[in-house]
């Protein structure tokens, strides 16, 4: 990917993650601020998954996975 487009996807989802800090402040569970954000995400047409698996590797040997249910 070209270094411009990471920049401004950067540039992007930091700005959602700030206006969702900004507006909610400290304080709330985890959850809420994962909500609040995918809905920035959305409004700014940035397209994502919430919480997928993920392979989780010891020295270079996948030794299991880790579903997004554990936070």
């Amino acid at each position: 990917m070209d270094k411009k487009i990471d920049d401004e996807l950067t540039y992007r989802i930091i700005g959602c993650a700030m206006k969702v800090h900004n507006t909610l402040g400290n304080g709330f569970q985890e959850l809420i601020y994962q909500r609040c954000l995918a809905i920035e995400m959305d409004k700014a047409g940035l397209k994502f998954l919430r919480e997928q698996e993920m392979p989780i590797y010891y020295e270079n040997i996948q030794v299991g996975t880790r579903s997004g249910f554990y936070r």
